[in-house]
């Protein structure tokens, strides 16, 4: 039947998928295979296999999908916010907004793992760890976190470990915000400590705990000090954490100067909009004595092959690798991008800028009290940076009221008090209007201000002794001009999406398409504060409501929490609701979590984080669950099982063929499947785990849904469950695993504009392509290296693992030689030595074409050669490229006494002028460990 009206020229799938037609053609005649259709049937098992439209619906282009959310945006009033609690509006300066957050040079980075091409991101995180180290007046800071109420756990969960004393009681100030005390509730009771909840000044005496928090300001507003507690804290073995506003710390002594062991907070004011809750970069800075022990990324100085200064990832291999189901933490990234506009509104205002906004903050905030304290209103906060409390009795409801009415929100903080914050966007017009709440006598307001005697409300004792940000990056770039070229320079040091394929396995780097990302800075989801009343965020309610339908049907699962702002995260919830459904049906004895051998490290300590025990399945020979060794194990732990965690398509990239039969196994048991959505790349569209029998599932969006990396951030991770779990979801229960009620909400808009522009065909179409992409390497790499695993027709799933093991054996070429030579010819390294020591695992995605994966395959064929010659004797691996690789623009000039040409050396494609060359030569990763410096050194060192 045709339709009386042309339809669009081009769908938007055909610009998100790589190759065309005439190339899948020519792929599949690579692969062996006579069709997408005929390559699909004979690699995802027939038992699981779901081609129908998942009721996603039709395809919308760029610009019905814009206009769709532009809808949704102005659903949502965006009014002055007054309410605080954590959430402040901030001002983003126009030139990190469009050469940081919405350049794919910065946004489309990969976490930093290969520093040699990371150098540029490293920098900007230095920055950040010496902003957040001078604010905290503490010894090192690490990279960030995923929000304060998380990292204020992290303080709870770092402060246990490094504790002597023998107590499991954690102590909270009373005047800590309440989204705060929820996550630390939530993240404790699992693991047996028990939060105690008081005034610290008059509750801590006595009471024997691990550690204490104190909120510096409080969530009041209230400024004290708390020296003398910490002191005292500290006579009993105990540790000190302080959660503190990073702006209010430019004014305030630092927490380090107050006594502190530990330091935690959100940057989201320096430059990051509220975005209805996130995403912003948490910060925790700590004592070098427990330097070792931070959760998350730390970023250190280390030196090259020339011995030059060059920043990599130190301790990388972080703690929920090494001690997995021992770890007190599964956090295992960072939030870099914010991290880096964070540290970048720093280097733009430099100090004397930031004591501005601060003083003036404060300034504002001082007048709008005693202009209340004039009009008789009641302020309960004595001393205070930039927050007050007042008591409005019977009238609170009135003036809230009023000032909505006028186009500002207040805080309701109960019992007739409301809270009012000032930031570095309020005006003398705002302090005027919400007077006029309080009191609209005009003739009363008239003369307010002509008599308006302003007083300092914090202590001198209080107010910050040492010098901030001494380092000449916060002073050298005070014009745009110099900003710019600044950032342009960090920016070409590094290699991200929008210069080359990055084939990470497991990491899903596929197209952030532009108008994907458009709407984030939109004010309307930008601006909007994440406790803000319902009626202003009708917009943000139906675009979560379109994200969760569509999530729902992409997966088969009945409901889904937003919540959880991390992969990890959605780990961490999932497990949670599992915990929370056998504890509601009094099978309390369900604790064991059983975990392949070949899981991400995340896996373990997730589980141990809910209070399970952690049991290992055996893989067998071809990487998948051995299931006789799981049917041993259900039997060995009849009547404890709780969970069995397994990622599918499996970590060695294989669509298991017994997935089905693994999940029933499990149920028979009495135990429940959590499927983890790492790999979700290879069944949207073809599979649906909550319909073959998985019961709970994270989607990772910034890799499946096109939230982009961003360096090592922002990430997303919602979760799915089946109906029977559903109770059990954050925000449905008393569970809350991140600060805002939906986690990161500003970047939903890019994988709902994904969805929307996909649809149920494009969707599926991509997928396709994805596991066709993986299979044309798989084969055109073959004969060249072993590929270790496969599925029982001989294919891969969306990604494979091929074996470097046996070239270190005949030659001692390592998997780092390969990885480093790959910098050579333009290349990020795909994942290296996980989930097995020694090798590659590639994943190519559906946005590369044919070109590129050729271009890929053909460098690795070109190195496999240059590793010919180290086997056959004609080269030492010493003195061999791959050894010295990779190659600067420093080794084209000066003496060359190597014994392979500099031409071969630094173009192994031949002279090109468009080449990508890494900054620096290999680093010495020993040496940075050994010396630990993760802060801005000073220039002479580096000398």
């Amino acid at each position: 039947m045709t339709t009386l009206w042309p339809q669009p020229t081009e769908s938007f799938s055909a610009r998100h998928i790589g190759p065309r037609s005439s190339e899948i053609d020519a792929m599949l005649q690579v692969v062996g295979a006579s069709s997408l259709d005929s390559l699909i049937d004979r690699t995802v098992p027939e038992a699981i296999l779901d081609r129908g439209d998942h009721g996603v619906g039709a395809a919308l282009t760029e610009g019905q999908a814009l206009a769709r959310l532009r809808g949704m945006a102005e659903r949502n009033h965006v009014l002055t916010s007054m309410i605080g609690q954590g959430y402040y509006d901030t001002v983003l300066p126009a030139v990190i907004q469009r050469n940081i957050l919405e350049n794919p040079a910065w946004y489309t980075a990969y976490t930093p793992y290969q520093p040699e091409i990371s150098q540029g991101r490293l920098e900007a995180l230095l920055n950040f760890q010496t902003l957040v180290a001078d604010l905290s007046g503490l010894d090192i800071a690490n990279a960030s976190l995923l929000d304060e109420a998380t990292a204020c756990a992290e303080a709870m969960a770092l402060a246990r470990r490094v504790c002597k004393a023998k107590s499991e009681r954690f102590f909270v100030d009373a005047d800590t915000h309440p989204q705060t005390l929820a996550v630390l509730q939530t993240r404790a009771e699992p693991l047996g400590w028990e939060i105690v909840v008081g005034n610290p000044w008059t509750d801590l005496e006595g009471q024997e705990v691990f550690g204490a928090l104190f909120s510096y300001p409080g969530s009041s507003g209230e400024v004290r000090d708390p020296r003398a507690v910490i002191e005292a804290l500290h006579a009993k073995g105990a540790i000190a954490a302080v959660t503190s506003d990073p702006l209010a710390l430019v004014m305030l002594e630092s927490p380090g100067a107050l006594g502190a062991d530990i330091a935690v907070g959100s940057m989201q004011r320096f430059g990051v909009p509220m975005g209805a809750g996130g995403p912003h970069a948490g910060f925790m800075a700590t004592r070098d004595a427990y330097k070792r022990h931070l959760p998350g990324r730390l970023v250190g100085v280390s030196k090259d092959s020339a011995g030059n200064p060059a920043y990599r990832l130190a301790l990388q291999t972080r703690e929920q690798h090494i001690r997995r189901e021992k770890a007190t933490s599964n956090i295992c990234t960072a939030q870099v991008l914010l991290a880096v506009i964070a540290s970048m509104y720093a280097v733009y205002h430099g100090p004397e800028g930031l004591r501005a906004i601060a003083q003036r903050t404060h300034r504002m905030a001082s007048i709008l009290a005693a202009g209340l304290r004039v009009l008789a209103v009641k302020v309960e906060t004595e001393s205070f940076f930039d927050t007050i409390t007042v008591y409005a009795g019977a009238s609170a409801a009135l003036v809230l009221e009023r000032a909505r009415a006028v186009g500002i929100n207040l805080r309701d903080a109960g019992e007739g008090r409301l809270g009012l914050s000032c930031d570095e966007t309020t005006e003398a017009e705002t302090i005027r209007a919400v007077w006029r709440c309080f009191c609209p006598d005009e003739a009363r307001l008239a003369s307010l201000e002509a008599g308006l005697s302003v007083t300092e409300v914090l202590p001198a004792s209080m107010q910050r002794s040492a010098a901030l940000l001494t380092h000449p990056v916060f002073h050298a770039h005070r014009s745009e001009t110099d900003l710019l070229r600044y950032m342009r320079a960090l920016s070409d040091k590094d290699l991200a999406l929008d210069r080359t394929m990055i084939p990470l396995g497991s990491c899903t780097m596929k197209l952030n398409a532009t108008s994907e990302m458009i709407p984030i800075t939109w004010p309307e989801f930008a601006r909007i504060h994440p406790f803000a009343p319902a009626e202003q965020r009708e917009g943000y309610a139906e675009l979560f409501a379109y994200l969760e339908d569509a999530l729902c049907k992409i997966s088969g699962y009945d409901a889904v929490s937003l919540q959880p702002n991390s992969g990890a995260q959605g780990e961490y919830a999932g497990l949670l609701a599992i915990r929370g459904y056998h504890r509601a049906r009094g099978d309390e004895a369900r604790d064991i979590c059983l975990i392949p051998a070949s899981a991400h490290g995340t896996n373990p300590a997730s589980a141990q984080m809910v209070g399970m025990r952690v049991v290992v399945v055996a893989c067998d020979t071809d990487g998948n669950v051995d299931v006789d060794d799981l049917k041993a194990k259900l039997a060995q732990h009849d009547g404890r099982v709780a969970a069995i965690m397994i990622t599918y398509p499996s970590t060695h990239g294989v669509f298991e063929e017994r997935v089905v039969e693994i999940c029933a196994l499990v149920h028979d048991a009495g135990g429940q499947v959590y499927l983890d959505g790492a790999n979700l790349n290879a069944q949207v569209g073809l599979a649906r785990p909550g319909k073959y029998g998985a019961d709970v599932s994270h989607f990772n969006l910034h890799k499946t849904f096109c939230i982009p990396h961003g360096g090592g951030g922002p990430g997303m991770g919602p979760i799915g469950v089946g109906a029977h779990l559903a109770p059990y979801l954050p925000g449905a229960c008393d569970v809350a695993v991140s600060a805002a009620p939906y986690g990161s909400a500003s970047i939903l808009p890019i994988s709902t504009a994904y969805i929307m522009m996909m649809g149920d065909a494009g969707l599926r179409h991509a997928t396709e392509i994805a596991i066709l992409n993986a299979n044309y390497i798989t084969a055109r790499l073959a004969e060249h290296y072993p590929v270790l695993y496969r599925g029982k027709n001989g294919f891969t799933a969306h990604e494979c693992i091929i074996d470097l093991r046996p070239l270190k054996d005949a030659c001692g070429v390592t998997v780092d030689d390969i990885a480093k030579r790959l910098i050579d010819h333009g290349f990020h390294a795909p994942t290296v030595s996980f989930p097995v020591a020694g090798t590659f695992m590639i994943e190519p995605t559906e946005s590369e074409n044919k070109a590129e994966l050729d271009r890929f395959c053909d460098a690795m064929i070109a190195i496999r050669k240059e590793i010919a010659a180290v086997e056959s004797g004609d080269v030492a691996i010493e003195e061999s490229a791959l050894r010295h690789a990779p190659h600067t623009v420093a080794d084209m000039a000066g003496p060359w006494e190597r014994a392979y040409t500099r031409e071969e050396g630094c173009f192994p494609n031949g002279v090109d002028t468009s080449k990508y060359w890494s900054p620096v030569g290999r680093l010495d990763n020993a040496w940075g460990d050994r010396n630990l410096v993760c802060s801005c050194p000073d220039i002479s060192e580096y000398s």
